[in-house]
């Protein structure tokens, strides 16, 4: 058809719509797209799904702006626990004549000297020393409950003092120490098993292959479990336990089931924060273990070199305490409501409590 040539009958143009619309370098109809809009921040922690350093950021946040529920409980805790090693071991100095020699602890220049009472007394040195560090273990499982509940009260930018911390937990304290202590015979179990089946392999084994061999391929397996069940079972009940109306057995199940499909996430930030923390504590009891060494094998004599050994290895542990207790709480407490703000949109839950309406 030519240029000039009339239309065919019927023939009328196209409808001019969107998808015909002659092309035009700037349409009018353009605007740019809404800004991305922040994730709320009530607290200590964007409500949204957490990094590694959101996670670590909120720790030492939380720890930094409510010391006496953090730090200061776990100083308390262990703070008391070690007095009882130190008051026995006044009292047993008092009455033994404890002291120490080249390096050991003796009650005259003679270690060969020693009686049976003197032996008992030295005994007891070492025995308060361990109910010491058991009644510090019981107090930190509480002090860690406490700091599950500022960990979530923070996350809705609450501050919660030590007295309320400590009755958020009324309830619950029984059943936190009775997970705790399941968790242990769990784990106590798992480890005595795998002791069992080397004795067995070693008392029927004619040589020395097959126990290389059971090692070479148990040992792998074994280490394999024992992370699989610290993430799985063993990481998240406690947190769980405290903040959910629920009961031990459920906070198992709870942890279990939060962890699927999160396990290698779970893991990694866990170790992280265990290697972190330990490297932090040794690095701040360092000082007062050297000491603690010195006097133990420059034989300081009389009661004063075996106090001073019970107080360093006393000030040691309420030190580790202050840090480690406080830091990795808060931080598997925080993996918890990142898990669960993930799988179950609780960044809502968290909205709602803060007063925050979504538009």
């Amino acid at each position: 058809m030519s240029e000039h040539q009339p239309p065919p009958p019927g023939w009328s143009p196209p409808p001019v719509g969107p998808a015909t619309q002659p092309y035009s370098s700037t349409p009018a109809s353009w605007s740019p797209a809404p800004p991305l809009r922040a994730a709320h921040k009530p607290g200590a922690i964007p409500l949204r799904p957490l990094s590694l350093g959101d996670m670590y950021d909120a720790a030492f946040k939380i720890i930094r702006f409510n010391p006496r529920a953090t730090v200061g409980s776990a100083i308390l805790v262990a703070a008391v626990a070690m007095t009882i090693p130190l008051l026995a071991t006044a009292a047993l100095g008092a009455a033994l004549d404890l002291s120490m020699a080249d390096g050991a602890f003796t009650t005259s220049d003679d270690p060969a000297s020693m009686s049976g009472e003197d032996i008992a007394g030295f005994m007891g040195v070492l025995g308060s020393l361990a109910v010491g560090g058991v009644l510090q273990g019981i107090g930190l499982i509480l002090v860690g409950g406490m700091i599950a509940h500022v960990v979530a009260a923070a996350a809705t930018g609450h501050k919660l003092s030590l007295g309320q911390a400590w009755a958020a937990t009324r309830g619950k304290r029984w059943r936190l120490i009775g997970l705790t202590l399941l968790l242990g015979l769990a784990t106590t179990l798992i480890i005595t098993l795998y002791v069992l089946s080397w004795v067995v392999v070693a008392m029927t084994a004619s040589g020395w292959q097959v126990p290389v061999v059971y090692g070479v391929l148990s040992v792998p397996v074994f280490l394999a479990f024992l992370f699989w069940f610290w993430v799985r079972v063993y990481y998240l009940p406690v947190p769980a336990l405290m903040l959910e109306p629920i009961g031990v057995l459920d906070a198992l199940g709870r942890g279990f089931r939060l962890t699927r499909g999160a396990f290698w996430r779970t893991f990694g930030i866990a170790l992280l924060t265990f290697v972190v923390a330990q490297l932090a504590g040794t690095m701040l009891t360092a000082p007062i273990s050297l000491l603690s060494q010195g006097v133990l094998l420059g034989g300081l004599p009389g009661e004063a070199g075996v106090f001073l050994f019970v107080l360093g290895q006393a000030v040691a542990s309420v030190v580790t305490a202050a840090f480690v207790a406080p830091f990795t709480t808060s931080v598997a407490t925080l993996q918890y409501v990142d898990l669960r703000m993930r799988a179950e949109a609780f960044d809502v839950v968290l909205m709602q409590r803060s007063g925050i309406t979504r538009s």
